[in-house]
């Protein structure tokens, strides 16, 4: 089974949304976690746009990058354009990507909306990469 690791900044919004929409696409198919360069909180209103999407954030917890082994991951997706500030070996993973994706924290509910759904739509398109 292939393990996906989506990283963000502070684990809080975008790789939060990411990891609810992979286990729900994945349906047990593949392994998802994700973190932050820093450990933070689920963001309230990441929970709330989610929740129109009937998946639940709240039971997600803020991890932090460092709490996990690099060699344990097949894929590996940044979410912010934070991968230039990830260690080494996380980028060369056998699959690296960078979606830098707008921070929507502080941002109009619109904007929640919109990464949201961006971030379904390559959620989507990963899982089936990582299945086929």
């Amino acid at each position: 089974m292939k393990k996906v690791m989506f990283v963000c900044r502070r684990n809080s919004c975008r790789s939060q949304m990411a990891e609810g929409f992979a286990r729900k696409f994945a349906q047990g198919k593949v392994a998802i976690a994700s973190s932050g360069l820093a450990a933070s909180r689920v963001h309230p209103t990441a929970i709330q746009v989610m929740a129109e999407e009937n998946i639940d954030l709240a039971v997600q917890t803020s991890d932090c990058l460092e709490d996990f082994i690099p060699e344990d991951f097949d894929a590996v997706i940044s979410m912010c354009g934070c991968g230039v500030s990830l260690p080494e070996p996380w980028l060369t993973r056998e699959k690296f990507a960078d979606w830098d994706l707008p921070d929507p924290d502080g941002q109009p509910l619109a904007v929640f909306h919109q990464v949201r759904d961006e971030i379904k739509q390559r959620v989507k398109m990963l899982i089936v990469e990582l299945t086929a």
